[in-house]
């Protein structure tokens, strides 16, 4: 297994992307905590990672929320003795539909604040403790993407390109601590094969939930030990660099 007796904290587990996270970890051997703001929808991911045979325990937290962060972090690790993997997939609370010349200023500015803060706080909480460790694996979700001008995403992918900036310059300060730190990019998550995001893409499909779980237990994994400061992209060939 590829993540056996790791300790992997997920926040914004309760989603859809999150459940698949924590499947892929736990099905590779990781013991998965569960964070996010719904205690009922993380129960749910808790039961199906338990029929999976995997181990998952659940908090209730804000992933916006400094000193809920930092002491959870805190608690697990006291309690496991470690955190190997961090992975934050919240919601950014964006609004898509309106072009930016019509948004609100705090319409635009919701989700950039929400991902630089939450992924800011989540990293660093995670970072402390495997700095002591000299090891882990800090992992982060979208990525830079093309614009696309008919879709109007407002803030969302402005928060994301900063996001990036935040990755790269965390796997340059953390690095020499033995510290990973990766982006999962996607431009859209979808469980059916026929979907407006597939006539985009090389594969003519959209990544799936499973495919973003397989690539982040991978990314998580030493399996992807030379790999940091980059974008892990499964885009279906979306988005080709």
């Amino acid at each position: 297994m590829l993540l056996e007796d790791r300790n992997a904290v997920i926040y914004g587990a309760g989603g859809s992307i999150g459940r698949a996270a924590a499947v892929a970890f736990a099905r590779e051997g990781a013991n998965v905590q569960l964070a996010g703001r719904t205690r009922s929808r993380l129960e749910e991911v808790a039961a199906e990672v338990r029929r999976a045979g995997g181990a998952a325990e659940v908090a209730e937290l804000d992933a916006l929320d400094e000193r809920a962060v930092d002491e959870h972090a805190d608690t697990v690790a006291a309690r496991a003795g470690s955190i190997d993997i961090s992975l934050n997939v919240i919601s950014h609370g964006e609004l898509f539909g309106t072009p930016l010349a019509a948004s609100s200023v705090a319409d635009f500015e919701r989700p950039v604040h929400t991902a630089v803060r939450s992924n800011f706080l989540t990293a660093r909480a995670a970072a402390r403790h495997m700095t002591r460790q000299r090891s882990g694996v800090i992992l982060m979700f979208g990525g830079y993407g093309a614009p696309q001008s008919g879709f109007h995403l407002g803030g969302f992918q402005v928060g994301l390109t900063a996001v990036d900036a935040l990755r790269r310059q965390l796997a340059a300060e953390l690095g020499p601590h033995g510290i990973r730190v990766l982006t999962i990019q996607s431009t859209g998550v979808s469980h059916e094969p026929a979907n407006q995001i597939a006539g985009r893409t090389l594969l003519g499909r959209a990544a799936t939930f499973e495919d973003v779980g397989n690539a982040a237990a991978f990314a998580a994994s030493d399996h992807a030990g030379a790999m940091t400061a980059t974008a892990l992209n499964i885009t279906c060939g979306e988005e080709v660099d």
